[in-house]
């Protein structure tokens, strides 16, 4: 299995990338609910709001249409409103402005821009987004698990299919993850935050030669809807609160219906639509 988008070669006509949290693994709302809300209460001395604002979190990450959003994405919006709502944070904008432009959303990248400008928010995002790692890290592996019919989906589509990880979530996090269940031997290729966007990975993914209308997104979230649009390649939901239901569609029907070129037109708006009727 490949992690480097430069040494990776296709070897089959069909791709099939396929998210990490909230969609192969069941870990989404354990990350969000144990390590990424309290760490930001805890990073910015929150705890006097801290009800309010954690359920604000679990909605804005889990819930609702920003599903998904980059780790810094929502850090900036849920402090805007923390700032706008309850107490200030210093240099907001900073974050906020950097979140925008930067093109690169990870650690390392904000680091270079902590060496470049001396800002107290970056400086805690990045104490935030570490400490967020070290709690994922040190969550129970038997709390982090693949949800139901999902080994056997990758075994089936690999196949006919190479296999890709596309997720913004923390490499090593979801390398030690999949190679827990044993999902890493379906897998070709493990494109994580330090890859760059989902958008950005299946762009780079189709200059090894696959044919667009043989290449599938899998996801939960509105990010993996969007970078699979970009690319003008087909997306396939995992729905949130029926994932064992969308994972056995996955094997019985979708995946079927991609290797016949059925995939697209009536049955891609039906899961199109059921997708977004979902996070309503």
């Amino acid at each position: 299995m490949s992690t480097n988008l430069d040494n990776f070669q296709k070897k089959k006509d069909w791709l099939i990338c396929i998210d990490s949290d909230g969609c192969a693994m069941d870990t989404m709302d354990i990350k969000h609910i144990r390590c990424f809300g309290p760490c930001m209460v805890d990073e910015w001395g929150l705890s006097e709001w801290k009800v309010p604002i954690l359920d604000r979190w679990n909605a804005i990450n889990l819930y609702t249409m920003t599903r998904g959003i980059n780790r810094f994405k929502g850090l900036a919006k849920m402090l805007r409103e923390i700032n706008d709502s309850y107490c200030n944070i210093e240099d907001i904008e900073v974050l906020e402005k950097w979140v925008e432009e930067s093109g690169e959303l990870s650690n390392p990248a904000l680091q270079r821009a902590i060496d470049e400008q001396d800002s107290i928010c970056l400086k805690k995002a990045l104490s935030w987004s570490k400490k967020v790692n070290e709690s994922i890290n040190e969550l129970p592996f038997e709390d982090k698990k693949p949800f139901e019919g999902v080994k056997e989906a990758l075994e089936y589509a690999h196949k006919y299919a190479d296999i890709a990880i596309v997720s913004s979530a923390n490499r090593q996090a979801v390398e030690e993850e999949w190679e827990l269940y044993h999902l890493l031997e379906h897998v070709d290729i493990l494109l994580a935050q330090d890859a760059g966007s989902k958008a950005f990975c299946i762009q780079e993914l189709l200059k090894k030669g696959y044919d667009k209308s043989k290449v599938m997104m899998t996801g939960d979230a509105p990010g993996d809807y969007d970078a699979a649009k970009k690319n003008g390649v087909f997306y396939y939901p995992i729905l949130v609160r029926h994932e064992k239901e969308s994972w056995s569609e996955f094997t019985g029907k979708a995946v079927p219906k991609l290797l016949d070129e059925s995939f697209g037109g009536m049955y891609q708006q039906e899961k199109v639509d059921a997708f977004l009727d979902n996070l309503k």
